[in-house]
């Protein structure tokens, strides 16, 4: 009797093992199920974007989508805005502009500039308005103070032949506008400066400066016709880092007659100053002389937004207002989206739905996008405030 038990106890535990078994065996396959739907129901970008309307034409580099989604988590928590500055209109189904000039440029040389380059031609500035001295500057700002809620504005002009934009005859207008309307936010494009003009902006209450930072020696002298080193440009941007104005330096991507030439250099000075943001612009053929350059793929400009969000992880990085329009300019905006960028100037139609589809959050402003005014998050279209 004890054998015949100890023998049907054996058996029971032999069964309850291969129960056990088989329930090891299929919460093991309940995983394998579950990660294999996980997979399956993770958004593919590149696929993503072929639903997507304003992409019906496009071509996107699969390699560099791919890449791109690959570092999206370390960028998913960053907030995306989207700016609308009032000097120029802008609409497109997704966003609105702002009928206000909330944000103006002026330009203290009108349209004039003594430099002349091969990319621009001065032409940026002629939809900037002219206040050609300090009177004109300061009843402008006044007016539109007044009439239009004005909230701050850019102030820029044209370089003489050494790049320099003298600004200093402005600064008593800037100070006295700031003492009388605190709420201003002020902009300046620097040029190239030194540590005593980089003060005199400071203490005029300049809140952001703006420089242009060129990596190759080569575009310096070809493209810009100036007698200046790589090294003046460094010197400005340490200069400005030096005060306690916002630093915003800009890299033109494609500067050099469209084709790739310093702009990792650039970033290499970039990342070696305490900078505010980066703002990332794309040449424009169509302000240069005609059959000088080229555009640059949009596959090269995606590969410097992702190199500019791995080596600034810890700042800003925008995309500004200047890049090629149409077709270009949605691929460009997409991929800005997808690379992580905190930022787009005038975004190109689906830009919106980019970041719906890769789930960043996202609002809209209408300034420039170097300076914060406000804003609030937005899940459609809006326009601006009365």
């Amino acid at each position: 009797m004890r054998a015949k038990s100890a023998m049907k106890l054996i058996s029971s535990l032999a069964r309850y093992q291969n129960f056990d078994l088989h329930l090891d065996n299929l919460a093991l396959n309940i995983r394998i199920l579950a990660n294999t739907n996980t997979r399956r129901k993770k958004v593919n970008w590149f696929s993503q974007l072929a639903n997507i309307e304003a992409f019906e034409d496009a071509e996107f580099d699969a390699a560099l989508v791919a890449r791109m989604q690959a570092a999206a988590p370390q960028n998913q928590s960053r907030e995306l805005r989207f700016s609308s500055p009032t000097f120029k209109e802008y609409e497109t189904s997704e966003l609105s502009g702002c009928n206000k000039n909330s944000f103006p440029a002026f330009s203290i040389t009108a349209a004039g500039c003594a430099l002349n380059c091969d990319h621009c031609q001065k032409k940026i500035l002629e939809p900037m308005i002219p206040a050609t001295n300090p009177e004109m500057l300061d009843r402008k700002v006044r007016d539109l103070i007044m009439l239009q809620n004005l909230q701050g504005f850019l102030l820029s002009g044209g370089s003489n032949k050494r790049n320099e934009i003298k600004y200093e005859r402005f600064y008593p207008v800037v100070e006295k506008l700031k003492h009388d309307f605190p709420h201003l936010k002020i902009a300046i494009h620097t040029a190239l400066t030194d540590e005593k003009g980089a003060k005199a902006m400071e203490s005029a209450g300049v809140d952001t400066a703006m420089m242009d930072v060129i990596g190759a020696q080569e575009t310096i002298n070809q493209v810009y016709h100036l007698d200046r080193t790589v090294d003046d440009f460094e010197a400005t941007l340490a200069a400005l880092c030096a005060t306690s104005m916002d630093i915003v330096p800009h890299i033109v991507i494609g500067l050099h007659y469209g084709k790739l030439l310093g702009e990792k250099h650039a970033l290499d000075m970039v990342a070696r100053h305490n900078v505010n943001s980066l703002v990332l612009v794309v040449i424009m053929p169509f302000y240069a002389k005609t059959g000088t350059f080229i555009t640059p793929t949009t596959g090269d400009v995606g590969e410097i937004f992702l190199e500019a969000r791995t080596r600034l992880m810890d700042k800003k990085v925008l995309l500004g207002c200047a890049r090629p329009a149409g077709l270009h300019k949605r691929v460009t905006d997409a991929y800005a989206v997808m690379a992580g960028l905190d930022g787009i100037a005038f975004p190109a139609e689906g830009a919106v739905k980019v970041a719906q589809m890769v789930g960043r959050k996202f609002e809209q402003a209408h300034s420039c996008c170097s300076i914060k005014i406000g804003g609030g998050a937005i899940e459609a279209k809006r326009s601006c405030a009365a």
